[in-house]
């Protein structure tokens, strides 16, 4: 998900009550729940698609969700002693337990895997241990409504808490309930959609996604591959997606062989290995572009597409 959601879901954990356990808590919570995006640090060493082998993966695994808590925790209880030195720790600020710190460190880091893991993206919960990809293909990677949701709960949490309210931990708990029951919609949105509208109907593709919308979050944009290896988007309603260079000339082709290619092309490699839905496309001079179908979009080609050039189009007709 994005870092506003993250942000939200542990300023929401602390206003739930946990920041009442030490000083610091909700630095712990909120930058917790955003540390395991350090891995956005590779945009600045790999070039084009080579981010989509890195990202989602070791600083999401088991033991980056042990050890950046406790570098977090770390940092956080030095500041609050270098403030004390100074002179400049805030008077209201509640003792400072290295333990809760870390504990609520921990428990910020764990969410951001388990919100990551609800889009189409995907993430790889075991690494190094496992590169497996998992996807929860529940809630769109920027969703609206939960941010309004956990905004909502925030500021009448804060604005109970600011007035002297006793029960101001209330506004948090309801809507964590609020936000799990959306959530869990979601997901039944999805499962019905595969198992009664997408997978098991004709014309009964070999591979079918069923993609969250990013406003309209009862509507899935269907994803499938037929078998003859062809993409499609919405073909059992809604509008079509227009997968190539023009509407009138959609040229997909047959996925070639890459095995070998892929030691030599460390952007190839990458895409490879992240690819749920790989499809290829012909270009204009009958050379080959790789997109993945779930992100299809030609003007972003440094983000979700790698070109091959030196290979030829062999083209799949239409059904």
């Amino acid at each position: 998900m994005d870092n506003l959601t993250h942000s939200l879901v542990g300023a929401v954990m602390g206003q739930a009550g946990l920041k009442k356990k030490t000083g610091l808590a909700m630095p712990a919570l909120i930058i917790g729940a955003n540390l395991p995006d350090v891995d956005a640090a590779c945009f600045f060493w790999l070039e084009g698609a080579e981010h989509l082998g890195f990202r989602r993966g070791i600083t999401h695994g088991p033991p980056a969700l042990i050890l950046l808590p406790l570098i977090l925790a770390g940092l956080l209880w030095a500041f609050d002693r270098w403030q004390a030195k100074r002179g400049k720790r805030p008077e209201k600020r509640l003792p400072v337990h290295f333990g809760w710190l870390y504990a609520l460190s921990f428990i910020g880091c764990l969410s951001h895997p388990l919100f990551d893991w609800l889009n189409v993206y995907g993430i790889r919960f075991f690494e190094p241990f496992s590169s497996a990809w998992f996807h929860g293909d529940t809630l769109f990677i920027i969703d609206l409504w939960l941010w309004a949701i956990l905004g909502l709960t925030l500021w009448w949490s804060l604005r109970k808490e600011k007035k002297g309210g006793e029960n101001w931990t209330k506004p948090a708990w309801i809507g964590i309930a609020v936000g799990v029951a959306y959530i869990g919609a979601n997901w039944l949105i999805t499962w019905f959609d595969y198992n009664a509208g997408g997978k098991y109907s004709e014309p009964y593709p070999a591979e079918y996604i069923s993609s969250p919308a990013p406003f309209f979050f009862w509507q899935r944009e269907r994803i499938a591959r037929l078998e003859s290896g062809r993409w499609i988007s919405d073909a059992w309603g809604g509008t079509a997606r227009e997968y190539g260079y023009s509407n009138s000339e959609a040229v997909q082709c047959a996925l070639p062989d890459l095995e070998e290619e892929r030691k030599t092309n460390s952007e190839l490699d990458a895409f490879l290995f992240w690819t749920r839905a790989p499809m290829a496309e012909g270009e204009r001079d009958g050379s080959v572009v790789l997109y993945d179908a779930r992100f299809y979009d030609p003007r972003a080609r440094d983000r979700f597409s790698v070109a091959l050039p030196h290979i030829r189009c062999d083209e799949i007709p239409a059904d």
